[in-house]
């Protein structure tokens, strides 16, 4: 190359891996294993850093949400309300999606308020599970790719408690949360559901 050429521009960085789940891989794999119960510490990491989010929850849920839809354009195939946006700023003004984020962070409120309650937590992600698998007929790989993405945001918005220690822990719990939603979609017999749409 000539001193007077431009450099080639530099490549995209690699997509971010969430939760062991990299953009484009959008296979459902088997249920993943039981994470370890959360220790007596690890709750109250996750109750302080999740005060400072909860302050900010739907700005937070709807930046999860756009990022989410922006890079995985394809789950937007179960929300007929705003399937067809494409500009993250036309999905920032949809009341439709300020109120699922809403719904989505004040689940992972009422989680985070009852971690020292497993029978609770493990009912209300039963519901979700359920109503997904059910009702929506969402992919559960779907409840992988969130997490990655709210991990993602939240280590970005909220640096200053999102180290990199916490974001462990918070990975822990995501993992919970994932095992717990993939259990509803089992009990409910999610092959036989997703085989019989088809």
């Amino acid at each position: 190359m000539s001193r007077r050429e431009s450099p080639p521009p530099p490549s995209p960085p690699p997509p971010p891996q969430l939760l062991g789940l990299r953009r484009g891989e959008l296979e459902c794999d088997d249920r993943p294993e039981r994470t370890e119960p959360l220790s007596d510490a690890e709750r109250e990491v996750i109750q302080d850093t999740w005060g400072h989010v909860y302050k900010n929850c739907e700005d937070v849920g709807v930046t999860v949400l756009i990022r989410f839809f922006v890079n995985f354009p394809s789950a937007k195939q179960y929300f007929s309300q705003f399937q067809d946006m494409e500009d993250p700023e036309e999905m920032e003004r949809s009341s439709q999606l300020r109120h699922h984020a809403r719904r989505v962070m004040n689940a992972i409120n009422t989680v985070v308020e009852n971690l020292h309650d497993p029978e609770k937590v493990s009912s209300v992600l039963a519901l979700v599970g359920k109503a997904h698998a059910i009702k929506h007929k969402v992919e559960p790989m779907y409840f992988k790719i969130l997490s990655g993405v709210m991990l993602e945001v939240l280590a970005e918005d909220f640096p200053e408690f999102f180290t990199a220690e916490v974001q462990m822990v918070w990975t822990k719990l995501m993992g919970a949360v994932y095992w717990h939603v993939t259990g509803a979609y089992t009990d409910v017999g999610w092959l036989q559901v997703s085989s019989s749409a088809v």
